[in-house]
């Protein structure tokens, strides 16, 4: 490991544009690119839209694309077309949802397979929205870790993980200055473990932000064994006066301009002798809970005990969100404005525009227990 990371560089943006990238993907002899999609399913991606997205949700689903939809088309669209072989095959999950918060990741599909291209992805995408529960904290660590798996099971072979989300990892407002919140030190843990396998790690921001932590992030994670990760902000192209083809070549290449570079360091990790000493497993994907007909009044004694659990557990969870911030679903709701809406201090004390209502903040008054 340790003579792993003395080679370390961190790898710069070396190309101007994405035919640039395109041809250094060709000459690095890249016959294709298998990518990964995680999708931000917290509960903030309800108003982060707010002044990027006309204060829609990020996901809302209509006949134009949201920025969830433009990331995927764009950015997967361009690795598909450099892949050679028949089958172009995604594997597709979600996170930050009620299922998962920040444990778990859900696949696309109940039997784990992978998208059969972008269109079926994005099919796919608009098919769960309607059945996701946002919730929340936000850590990237179980998609990541998901990701790792996928790479080792495939033969080491090279993967791009495109994660899109709408904030940054959930920091706790008791977190000191200086020190990493439970998420965020487990989503840095991630990334540098990822870094033995060959796989990129490109972080798409979606909505209005803030984003000042996650550009930065790269100068908070220790040294690795190689520069994998690259955060893109598209809020920041897509406000660009350009043409809407000039848009997605920038998209594209602000994506992607790491990734000839961080192929050819994953060169040695291929036939690395490292042992995988865990594996996740994939949750099923959110869907409406159907109760088949019982044919008698009697309902099985299963299917009770399991109703019943199900219950419970859901109301606990709206007992939780009653008493904990709106944002970022963990520290108390200490913060009120004049509204009469409450988060944290720590997510309230920067907000202009309430998160519930969306006036405007003029009074903040901190609550004390």
């Amino acid at each position: 490991m340790s003579g792993s990371m003395s080679r370390y560089v961190r790898i710069g943006d070396n190309y101007n544009t994405l035919d640039q990238v395109i041809e250094a993907l060709i000459e690095a002899s890249l016959e294709s690119t298998s990518m990964i999609v995680g999708i931000d399913f917290t509960k903030s991606n309800e108003w982060t839209g707010a002044k990027s997205f006309n204060n829609k949700s990020l996901h809302h689903i209509s006949e134009i694309s949201n920025p969830y939809e433009v990331a995927v088309t764009v950015i997967g669209g361009t690795l598909s077309s450099l892949n050679n072989e028949d089958d172009n095959l995604i594997p597709c999950f979600g996170f930050g949802d009620a299922s998962t918060h920040d444990k778990d990741v859900f696949s696309f599909y109940s039997d784990q397979r992978s998208c059969n291209g972008i269109e079926e992805a994005l099919e796919r995408y608009r098919e769960l929205v309607p059945h996701v529960r946002l919730a929340g904290p936000t850590s990237f660590a179980p998609i990541i870790e998901t990701a790792i798996d996928i790479v080792e099971k495939s033969g080491r072979r090279y993967h791009v993980l495109l994660i899109i989300a709408d904030g940054q990892v959930t920091r706790n407002s008791d977190t000191e200055v200086g020190q990493l919140g439970q998420q965020e030190q487990e989503t840095v843990d991630a990334i540098v473990k990822a870094s033995e396998y060959p796989l990129s790690i490109v972080l798409v921001g979606v909505g209005d932000g803030p984003w000042d932590i996650m550009r930065e992030f790269d100068n908070i994670i220790p040294r690795r064994t190689f520069d994998n990760f690259q955060f893109v902000n598209l809020t920041e192209i897509l406000r660009r006066d350009i043409s809407i083809e000039k848009m997605h070549s920038e998209i594209a290449l602000a994506a992607l301009k790491k990734i000839p570079s961080q192929y050819l360091a994953t060169l040695d990790l291929r036939s690395s002798g490292r042992t995988h000493e865990w594996w996740r497993s994939p949750l099923p994907p959110p869907s409406n809970f159907q109760q088949s007909p019982c044919p008698t009044d009697q309902k099985p004694l299963d299917d009770s005990i399991h109703a019943a659990a199900s219950y419970n557990s859901r109301l606990a969870e709206d007992i939780h969100e009653e008493v904990a911030c709106p944002i970022c679903l963990e520290n108390p709701r200490d913060f009120v404005f004049g509204c009469g809406h409450r988060t944290c201090q720590e997510c309230g004390k920067e907000l202009s525009l309430c998160p519930i209502c969306r006036t405007e903040i003029t009074i903040r008054i901190k609550l004390h227990s």
